[in-house]
């Protein structure tokens, strides 16, 4: 299983990656995506809301299953990845081939910083998968 070191990890398997000043980018672990299987559809409808931590931002979806998103973090969503996009890319599947490179799934203007510190580090995240 691919765990970054550089990423914060959260219970419901998203992970978060500050990009530049209060902008971060996330997406679903290794671990989720092989759990669900094969993508097919990713939907994000939030991007310009302003969320709170533990909201839903969007859904992936599986052959078998549905699955919601939720926000690690506090903040704007700012963009939705346009390889994942049914308009743009329409390449749901390269959340399974890359989870943490070109399958990141939107990026966030983080509200609170400081939330930042009740995420788990890889270790930690790599406890309760294992």
């Amino acid at each position: 299983m691919n765990l970054p070191e550089d990423l914060k990890y959260t219970e419901e398997h998203e992970w978060i990656k500050i990009d530049s000043e209060n902008v971060a980018v996330l997406g679903i672990t290794d671990f989720a995506q092989s759990e669900l299987g094969e993508l097919v559809y990713v939907e994000v409808e939030t991007v310009g809301e302003t969320l709170e931590k533990g909201a839903v931002f969007g859904t992936v979806e599986a052959v078998k299953t549905t699955s919601d998103l939720f926000m690690p973090v506090s903040g704007e969503v700012l963009e939705f990845n346009p390889e994942l996009n049914e308009n743009e890319g329409d390449n749901p599947t390269a959340i399974n081939d890359d989870p943490y490179g070109k399958g990141w799934i939107v990026k966030i203007k983080v509200s609170d910083v400081a939330e930042l510190d009740d995420l788990m580090s890889a270790d930690a995240y790599k406890s309760i998968v294992s």
